[in-house]
């Protein structure tokens, strides 16, 4: 065994595998060349993880807790829903910068339940969000449609800005995942669950869509009502 092993343990073989990654790429990481880059033999990561596919498993939870160690984001909304989202939105993308390479995976991992949508992909991060909606006066369908709508966004965004730096977004493979079973520890998420399973794709991309579109039209010179008509503006008529 070479002195390099000494401490070696799960925490330590994760970090490095994140520092890996922002370095040289995802698609260049194996277990022989971690563990050469920690300075042992690549065999004895596996006394710590069963193989590649825990590990990345556990690089994209190790990346997406440093959200909650931001000192600029925290899982109450002292000052309102509004300033809660953004809060969690820019920590989120601090995160996708911080971590270029390593965002792809976070967005494309498939997650351990069909309702589980990146990049706020941790059960206690969801759970926040739930309940910070629901305490605001939000429905439970509402609570779980924002959801839906603040992932898409974010998801959607972020993406193409790594892509943006040349980071390759796609997925590097397609793992299997075990479920999530035990939601005992977050009760709005599990009395959510049958809202956040249901699947509202088109109609929240129509939604998007709509929005978007509203928001093309206020670029006009007159002030639209809908986008068929539009009102002028004073000393317009």
């Amino acid at each position: 065994m070479r002195n390099s092993e000494t401490g070696l343990d799960q925490q330590r073989i994760v970090q490095a595998a994140v520092r890996f990654i922002d370095e040289r790429g995802l698609r260049e990481l194996t277990m022989r060349r971690l563990g050469a880059y920690l300075g042992v033999e690549g065999m004895a990561l596996y006394r710590h993880l069963p193989g590649r596919e825990a590990l990345l498993d556990a690089v994209v939870e190790s990346v997406v807790d440093e959200l909650y160690g931001d000192p600029d984001l925290g899982l109450e909304a002292p000052a309102g829903w509004v300033d809660y989202l953004q809060r969690l939105a820019h920590g989120l993308r601090r995160i996708a910068l911080a971590h270029p390479e390593v965002f792809p995976l976070v967005a494309t991992r498939p997650a351990a339940a069909p309702w589980v949508r990146p990049p706020l992909r941790s059960l206690r991060g969801i759970e926040s969000l739930l309940q910070v909606m629901t305490s605001a006066g939000f429905s439970d369908e509402d609570a779980a449609a924002v959801y839906r709508a603040f992932s898409s966004f974010l998801l959607g965004h972020l993406l193409l800005e790594v892509s943006a730096l040349g980071v390759e977004t796609g997925p590097v493979e397609e793992p299997e995942v075990a479920p999530v079973h035990d939601l005992s520890a977050y009760p709005v998420l599990r009395r959510l669950e049958p809202h956040l399973s249901q699947d509202h794709s088109a109609a929240d991309f129509e939604e998007a869509l709509e929005t978007l579109l509203d928001r093309i039209a206020l670029m006009l010179p007159t002030r639209p009502r809908g986008r068929g008509r539009a009102i002028p503006r004073n000393g317009d008529q």
